[in-house]
């Protein structure tokens, strides 16, 4: 976001600069010009390149679970066909038997003389060439029965060296996740301290979107998460009841608009910390807070699901999470129960 602002040349060059440099937004640099731009984009590229890793991550998993599943249909293949190659072993030294009993090992020349007439030397030799053929097809069965053995113990084995080959990039590439997600969280988190104790909000960190938004009107304020301080319950952290749901989520998670509405305050400071309220169509308000980085303007737009900021830890808070209200004026003492809220508008938490 680059400022507008410009400043005349109406003294000498050395108390122009003087000026310039002291007028100008704290945090902006050279390159951005605005204020907290650069350590929030910078910090919007770690998540964004965790993401991508993360997609190739689960897209790898999927091609290993897929390689271990053609491992499982190799193995019921060979476990068939070592049954089928037990079975014609056994058939064929049942007709070596059978033809051992019968005499199909004599020559002719030996049947013919041992032979009482010609009808039952041709009977013989007619039994002797079925024994022979079946002897055959046995025999090719059970070589064909080999080789296929021998083909899928093939398989078998440059599957599980595929299946193996992927595990091992699969951990490289979660240490190389779980890497960048630490730094990435440590140094949003950082930066999010230091602005509060400043007392500066950080400029806006414009997100990139996800590619599929919620068809709904009313989502939850973040997707995966797990509930922890509910709406008017007791604890030394609050002056009275706390006013809120709290999501427990990991900082810098994406922070969701949960309906339509414009943003009427970016603060920072306080019990809150960095916090977002939004005004929803009928007169509802809802606020974020304890966040690390916001991602809109005030006065800006929003639509349902649309990222409006990342989680944090900023202000009264003990543990990454974040802290969400409903309120009928933007201030706060006018705070509504957020779960049933959102029940009625179609969203169970």
């Amino acid at each position: 976001m680059r400022s507008s602002r410009r400043h005349p040349l109406l003294v000498p060059v050395v108390l122009c600069a003087l000026a310039v440099l002291a007028a100008r937004p704290t945090g902006a640099t050279e390159e951005d010009g605005g204020p907290g731009t650069a350590a929030g984009t910078e910090v919007a590229r770690l998540y964004e390149e965790a993401a991508k890793a993360t997609e190739r991550y689960e897209r790898g998993r999927r091609e290993a679970e897929a390689l271990r599943t053609k491992a499982q249909h190799y193995e019921e293949q060979l476990d068939r066909q070592r049954r089928e190659s037990a079975a014609l072993h056994e058939d064929l030294g049942t007709l070596a038997r059978a033809q051992y009993r019968s005499g199909g090992g004599l020559p002719v020349t030996a049947r013919m003389m041992l032979a009482d007439d010609p009808d039952e030397l041709l009977r013989g030799q007619r039994a002797l060439r079925r024994a022979d053929r079946a002897v055959d097809r046995a025999i090719g069965r059970s070589r064909r029965a080999e080789a296929r053995l021998a083909e899928d113990e093939a398989r078998v084995t440059a599957a599980r060296q595929a299946l193996d080959k992927r595990n091992d990039e699969l951990a490289d590439l979660k240490t190389e996740i779980e890497g960048k997600l630490l730094a990435a969280r440590a140094r949003l988190e950082g930066e999010a301290d230091a602005s509060v104790a400043a007392g500066s909000c950080p400029g806006a960190v414009r997100l990139e979107q996800p590619e599929r938004r919620p068809s709904s009107a009313w989502v939850t304020p973040v997707e995966t998460y797990e509930l922890s301080a509910s709406f008017g319950s007791g604890g030394a952290r609050w002056a009275n009841r706390h006013t809120g749901q709290d999501f427990a989520v990991p900082v810098g998670t994406p922070v969701r608009a949960v309906g339509e509405g414009r943003v009427v305050r970016v603060s920072c400071g306080g019990a809150f910390g960095i916090q977002v309220v939004l005004r929803h169509p009928g007169g509802y308000y809802t606020q974020y807070a304890h966040l690390a980085a916001v991602a809109v303007d005030q006065g800006e737009r929003v639509e349902p699901g649309q990222w409006i900021a990342q989680s944090g830890s900023t202000g009264n808070s003990t543990g990454p999470h974040l802290h969400f209200e409903v309120r009928i004026t933007p201030e706060t003492g006018s705070a509504l129960d957020p779960v049933p809220w959102l029940e009625r508008r179609g969203v169970r938490i």
